[in-house]
C-alpha cells in the first residue's frame, strides 16, 4: 500500500461472533457492521487463541500463541523484545496510534521496582503511541475529566458503572452522548481529522465487556423476553457433574459479578434475559459509533484509502451452559468476528470465508497488506490470499486455543479445589472439522465434542469408538505444538559467513 494509505484496526472487547454470524444475529441491530461485511471479507470461523483480555491481545498483536509469548494472565509480563504489530509498522514508516488499551503488563527487567508502570497490568505494548488513555480499572482519566466538566458526579471505579437505580437494567449514570463508547469515537474522529494521509490507528473499545450497564436508550433497546434463552445441556447441577473444571468454574464467575452493586444476584431466567438484553444493547451502541467513524472516513474522502480490520479479543459465555465470562473451554468464549476491508480488491466485497482462522493471523495479515515483512517469531498466517481472491490450498484444518486458569501469587479456586499447581492449571482446545478436543495440563480427563451431532452439549469421550478420535486429536495437538515453537531464531544460523536466515 502506498504512503497515502491509512490503517483503521478496531478491536472491541468480549464480543461474540454469533451476534453477526450465528444464533443471536437476527436479534441484534448491527447495521454498520453488517454494511462493513458487504464492503469487505468476513471470516466466520475465526477463533481467539487465548483468553482473557491481556493474553488475547498479546496474541493478536504479536501473532504468537500463548505458549510462545507466555503473557498468559492479566498481569503476566510480555517480554519487551517481543516483536509486535506496532514495532513492525514503524519499520514501514507508520506511527501506530493507540486509542484505548492493550492490557500489556511491562517487562520488569531493567526497571526500578518503584516505576509506576509496574503498578498495573493495563500498560501499553511497546511500539504504540498512546493518543487516548482509556483503561477500565486503572485510568479512565480523560473520560472522567470530560464527565466532571459536564456536571456529572463521578464515583471511582467501579461505581461509575453502577446502574442508576435499583434494577439491573436501569440506565447508566451518564447519557448516551457522554458514554465511554461515545467519548472514544469522538476522540478518534477529532484526532484523525487533523492528521495527513498515512495514519495508523488501533482503536480499542471497552464494550460490550462487563460491567453490564448501558445508557438510555440502549439499556432498554431489547425486550428480554424476546431473546432466545442461553444454550444449556441441563440444570446447573447437571452442568457441574459434567467435569470437575466446570464444577469450579460455575462458582468462579457468577451472574452477579457482571453488574456493579448486585453481587448476590440470582441466576433466574428473568435476570439472565435482562443481562443478555443489556449485552446486545451495548453491542448496538458500539455499532452506532463505528458507523460514525466509517461515515467520517467517507465524508472526508479517505474511506477508499483506508484498510479496515474489525475484530474482538475474545467472546463471552452470556449464560450459555450456565457460565459467564471467558474462563472456560466452550466456543462462545473464543469464537470472535473478523471483518477485513481492503479497498484494492472490491471484487471480494461481501464474500465470506468459512475456513478456520485464528487471532494470530491478524497482525501477519496487516503487515502483509502494508508490504512489510512478517517476522518468523509470529505463528499466524497472512489472510491476504483470501482478500485478493487467490486460490488457497493447504490451509489449516483446525484451530487452537489456550486458557491459563492459575495464579502464581494468589492460587485460584481451581488450584485449591482441584489440587493443581500453577503449572498444571491450564487447558488447550483443538477444534477440527468434526470434533473438538479439550486437553488439560494436569491429569483431569480429556473432553471430546462431536461438532456435527451433539455439539458441546455432550462429552462423548467415553463413548464406544471415541478412543480412536481422542488419539488422533491428541496427536494433532502435539504436532501443532511441536510445529509452532517460539521462532525468533529458529531459521537463523551464525557461522563463518556471518548471520544468515533461511
Amino acid at each position: 500500500m502506498g504512503d497515502s494509505q491509512n490503517v483503521l484496526f478496531v478491536t472491541i472487547d468480549q464480543f461474540r461472533a454469533d451476534c453477526l454470524f450465528g444464533a443471536l444475529g437476527s436479534y441484534v441491530k448491527l447495521p454498520n457492521l453488517r454494511a462493513l461485511m458487504q464492503d469487505g471479507v468476513s471470516f466466520t470461523q475465526h477463533f481467539s487463541v487465548c483468553a482473557p483480555c491481556g493474553p488475547s491481545r498479546a496474541s493478536i498483536l504479536t501473532g504468537q500463541y500463548a505458549m510462545n509469548h507466555r503473557a498468559v494472565r492479566n498481569g503476566t509480563p510480555l517480554r519487551r523484545d517481543t516483536l509486535n504489530l506496532a514495532t513492525e509498522a514503524r519499520k514501514g514508516g507508520y506511527l501506530p496510534l493507540l486509542f484505548g488499551y492493550t492490557d500489556s503488563a511491562q517487562d520488569p527487567r531493567g526497571m526500578h521496582p518503584n516505576d509506576p508502570a509496574l503498578g498495573t497490568y493495563e500498560e501499553v505494548m511497546p511500539g504504540f503511541h498512546e493518543v487516548l488513555r482509556m483503561r477500565m480499572e486503572d485510568d479512565i482519566g480523560p473520560w472522567r475529566t470530560d464527565l466532571v466538566a459536564k456536571g456529572y458526579d463521578v464515583p471511582p471505579f467501579p461505581g461509575i458503572y453502577r446502574p442508576n437505580g435499583d434494577q439491573i437494567d436501569d440506565p447508566a449514570i451518564y447519557s448516551a452522548q457522554d458514554s465511554d463508547t461515545a467519548f472514544m469515537a469522538d476522540a478518534v474522529i477529532k484526532d484523525l481529522a487533523a492528521r495527513p494521509a498515512g495514519w495508523f490507528a488501533h482503536v480499542t473499545f471497552l464494550r460490550p465487556h462487563p460491567p453490564f450497564v448501558a445508557p438510555a436508550p440502549y439499556n432498554q433497546m431489547y425486550a428480554p423476553d424476546s431473546l432466545p434463552a442461553p444454550t444449556t445441556a441441563g440444570t446447573p447441577e447437571q452442568e457441574r457433574q459434567r467435569h470437575p473444571f466446570v464444577d469450579v468454574a460455575l462458582d468462579a464467575k457468577t451472574i452477579g459479578s457482571n453488574v456493579v452493586g448486585f453481587d448476590g444476584l440470582e441466576a433466574t431466567p428473568d435476570n439472565i434475559a435482562k443481562l443478555r438484553a443489556l449485552y446486545l444493547g451495548l453491542a448496538s451502541e458500539i455499532d452506532y459509533h463505528l458507523g460514525r467513524i466509517f461515515n467520517f472516513l467517507k465524508k472526508t474522502g479517505v474511506y477508499d484509502q483506508t484498510l479496515i480490520v474489525f475484530t474482538s479479543d475474545h467472546g463471552e459465555m452470556l449464560g450459555d451452559y450456565h457460565s459467564w465470562g471467558k474462563s472456560t473451554y466452550y466456543d462462545a468464549a473464543f469464537h470472535t468476528p473478523l471483518i477485513i476491508r481492503d479497498p484494492r480488491h472490491p471484487v471480494q466485497f461481501g464474500k465470506t470465508v468459512d475456513l478456520m482462522t485464528e487471532s494470530v493471523d491478524v497482525t501477519p495479515t496487516i503487515l502483509d497488506m502494508l508490504g512489510l515483512d512478517v517476522p518468523h517469531s509470529m505463528d499466524g498466517c497472512s489472510l491476504v490470499p483470501f482478500l485478493s481472491g487467490q486460490q488457497v490450498t493447504n490451509w489449516r484444518q483446525h484451530s487452537y486455543s489456550e486458557l491459563d486458569f492459575g495464579d502464581p501469587i494468589n492460587p485460584t479456586t481451581w488450584q485449591t479445589k482441584l489440587g493443581l499447581s500453577v503449572d498444571q492449571a491450564n487447558l488447550a482446545v483443538l477444534r477440527g472439522a468434526s470434533h473438538s478436543l479439550v486437553h488439560f495440563g494436569s491429569d483431569l480427563d480429556q473432553i471430546l465434542f462431536d461438532r456435527n451431532a451433539s455439539g458441546e452439549g455432550r462429552d462423548i469421550s467415553g463413548d464406544a469408538g471415541a478412543e480412536k478420535i481422542l488419539l488422533d486429536l491428541t496427536r494433532r495437538m502435539l504436532s501443532h505444538r511441536m510445529q509452532n515453537p517460539e521462532g525468533t531464531f529458529s531459521l537463523t544460523m551464525v557461522g563463518e559467513q556471518g548471520v544468515r536466515t533461511g
